[in-house]
């Protein structure tokens, strides 16, 4: 089945959802091989593994950086599940699998082919997503390029298919780029896309959501520009009136993604940007029940059961300028205080972020 990549736009990639027989194969499969693999799995490889997580590779990537490594080649393959070679792969798989019965099974696996548009579509090249396998078998597959990084000497991280190389220098990351196009290439037969890979200074780089820069000479992490931007669309989502979600039930969800965000991106040095986040959140949560009242009569009754005084209340709920106006308005700030907001049950990123840090 197609589905759009949330990191490309409108580009879509493919995910085989296995039936129910299909995912306890993949799943028995998995876990004889996974703790084979992992002897053998890079230290720099951090996606898809147990005890590892994308908050190790980012530290792995500020040691770096810390040790002067602070030019990198920022690879990116081009739509990496749809373009692996099934012949090489089974190749690679066949170095450790010396069972050809389970070599036959993953090359099924491979070869289960889609449906796009109600069409069944064979998979010659590429590797299904969606199955408890595929992580297993892209980590296989890419190992054979850690394995030549490590050969030649190079410092690098790698979560999933997101690899950054790091280099001392922009002339030496520029070389590095060139000579290990080839064996992507030409061994792997995986293709390099040129547009999105690049050379960079760390501090112009996007990895894993966050950014990097320097203070007093050490390594720190900033969300980037374009998660938070990602941030505040699905809060814009998770608030949208077509919904049609109940308060509480709203809150819950937006205290679930609000919680959920804050943990994955607890890294980082972000306490301005989320006091001006809680006061947008505060913002759009007071607009949500401005435009549920409605009437004139409905706003001044609920004013005044929020503790506004009788004068404010009238005066409020007679207000004619736009809702996210009247939401910024001083008499809802005062009605809906932070204690308010608590009680009924919205969430704050910086109590959320307070806590991760103390913990």
């Amino acid at each position: 089945m197609p589905f759009p990549n949330p990191c490309c736009g409108q580009v879509l990639f493919a995910v085989a959802v296995p039936t129910v027989v299909d995912r306890v194969f993949q799943q028995a499969i998995t876990q004889v091989l996974s703790p084979i693999y992992e002897e053998q799995f890079s230290k720099n490889s951090f996606g898809f593994r147990p005890k590892r997580g994308a908050h190790d590779a980012l530290k792995q990537c500020q040691q770096n950086v810390n040790d002067g490594y602070v030019y990198v080649v920022d690879m990116d393959l081009e739509k990496f599940f749809d373009t692996v070679c099934q012949s090489k792969l089974i190749e690679v798989l066949s170095r450790t699998i010396k069972d050809g019965r389970v070599i036959s099974l993953i090359h099924k696996y491979l070869n289960a082919g889609v449906i796009s548009g109600g069409i069944f579509e064979k998979t010659e090249t590429g590797m299904p997503q969606g199955g408890p396998l595929s992580p297993l078998l892209s980590n296989v597959m890419l190992n054979e390029l850690d394995r030549e990084l490590t050969r030649r000497g190079h410092r690098f991280v790698r979560y999933a298919d997101d690899c950054m190389i790091f280099c001392k220098s922009r002339r030496s990351a520029e070389r590095t780029l060139r000579n290990i196009i080839p064996f992507i290439e030409g061994k792997l037969f995986l293709k390099v896309n040129r547009k999105k890979t690049s050379v960079a200074h760390i501090s112009k780089v996007k990895y894993l959501g966050y950014a990097f820069y320097r203070y007093k000479g050490e390594c720190r992490f900033r969300v980037h520009p374009k998660s938070v931007t990602k941030m505040k669309d699905k809060i814009r989502e998770l608030t949208k009136r077509s919904n049609g979600w109940g308060n509480e039930y709203r809150a819950m969800k937006l205290t679930q993604f609000v919680r959920g965000w804050v943990n994955y991106f607890s890294l980082a040095d972000m306490k301005g940007l989320l006091r001006e986040t809680d006061e947008w959140l505060r913002h759009k949560i007071r607009t949500i029940y401005w435009k549920q009242w409605k009437k004139v009569k409905t706003k001044f009754r609920e004013l005044k059961k929020l503790g506004v005084e009788e004068e404010k209340a009238w005066i409020c709920a007679n207000m004619r300028n736009g809702n996210w106006y009247c939401g910024g308005y001083f008499v809802l700030q005062t009605a809906f205080n932070n204690k308010k907001l608590r009680e009924l049950g919205y969430p704050t990123f910086t109590e959320l972020y307070l806590k991760v840090c103390e913990n």
